[in-house]
């Protein structure tokens, strides 16, 4: 079996990697399988894709069609028309694609339009939300995939309810959690956390990207001046991404708590997650690290597509409002952290049981 595996963005190469090594795994055992990683070169910022490669000991890319960025439909033709030519110039038998971003539709239109089998790992999670242009990516791949594999019995009802046939779902667990529990010993503390005197407990992480969060410069401008009167005696570490940080441009925003850092690796990152007193993000990613890890997340969006983090993690969903993060976030400060607890199959192993069933194909 010849398997062409798509990355493009942080979250993906998050997802590759342990699928990488139980592919590998198998080929020690002598199976008959092989893989091709094709990097889309959406994201290209070093912070936010080599390093991440570097880190998780992802092997380099086969090719990297080097798209980069552009308006969504600027981005998804690049990418389809860079992989048509690299799927003629080197055909397989299965492409697999992860998560939700452009890369992972674009090219499994691609695949499927040259009648290559798609597996989609992460399908069927739905927000419901149809201006998150993930929402539609999701929907659009999902429509035309051979195998799915999904992270939670939520999601396989999704696609049962799509018309997706039974027999392709295949519930596997977390590819996500695979890379944490396999690189929880070789996380290590940032540059700067003796600089910002740092301790395990004492600050908070904030992680914002979503357009509708951070596009609008005054509104974003409020909402971080109310985190950062809300956190009090904490600090509040937050890796700025590069295009938050274009929209703030030289304006001074006279914060006392909230430091602002860059991007930073996975193993940084993952540090700083385990170490905080609770995070504060945008992202649906990282409540599932925070549920894991069994650290406090407060999710600044009126959806979620992991509901689980919530039902049964540590995630509180608050809305965009800082006016519900602030109710939510003093209600944890008076009460404690919720019961919580780990959803079924996260364990580290959804990585090996997605190649087992393929090689079963």
């Amino acid at each position: 079996m010849k398997i062409t595996i798509i990355a493009g963005a942080r979250p993906n190469f998050i997802k590759i990697a342990p699928i990488i090594k139980a592919i590998e795994k198998k080929q020690n055992e002598g199976a008959n399988v092989s893989y091709r990683l094709v990097h889309t070169g959406q994201h290209y910022d070093q912070n936010l894709s080599d390093t991440f490669f570097k880190e998780l000991n992802i092997p380099k890319p086969n090719r990297n069609l080097k798209v980069k960025s552009g308006s969504q439909a600027e981005q998804t033709g690049a990418i389809m028309v860079a992989f048509e030519k690299e799927l003629q110039q080197n055909p397989c038998d299965l492409v697999l694609v992860v998560g939700d971003v452009n890369s992972t539709m674009a090219c499994a239109i691609v695949a499927k339009k040259q009648n290559i089998k798609v597996a989609h790992v992460e399908a069927g999670i739905r927000s419901g939300d149809m201006t998150m242009p993930e929402e539609i990516n999701r929907i659009v791949t999902d429509s035309i995939t051979d195998y799915f594999f999904t992270t939670s019995t939520t999601a396989s009802d999704n696609l049962v309810e799509y018309g997706a046939e039974t027999t392709n779902i295949h519930f596997v667990g977390n590819v996500m959690i695979d890379t944490l529990y396999q690189n929880l010993d070789r996380i290590f503390e940032p540059l700067f956390w003796n600089k910002y005197q740092l301790e395990t407990g004492n600050y908070i992480i904030l992680t914002l990207h979503r357009p509708s969060n951070v596009d609008e410069e005054q509104s974003l401008i409020q909402l971080l001046k109310g985190i950062d009167k809300l956190a009090g005696d904490k600090k509040v570490i937050f890796p700025i991404h590069p295009r938050t940080k274009a929209i703030l441009g030289e304006t001074n925003l006279d914060l006392k708590n909230i430091l602002f850092v860059e991007p930073q690796g996975y193993l940084n990152f993952m540090y700083l997650i385990k170490n905080s007193f609770a995070v504060i993000t945008d992202s649906g990613g990282i409540s599932e690290e925070t549920t894991v890890l069994g650290i406090p997340c407060f999710t600044m969006r009126n959806n979620t597509e992991r509901p689980e983090t919530q039902i049964i993690g540590t995630n509180t969903l608050v809305g965009t409002s800082v006016e519900n993060l602030k109710r939510d976030f003093e209600g944890f400060l008076k009460n404690g952290k919720k019961k919580a607890g780990i959803p079924d199959l996260w364990d580290g192993k959804a990585s090996e049981r997605i190649v087992d069933i393929l090689l079963q194909k």
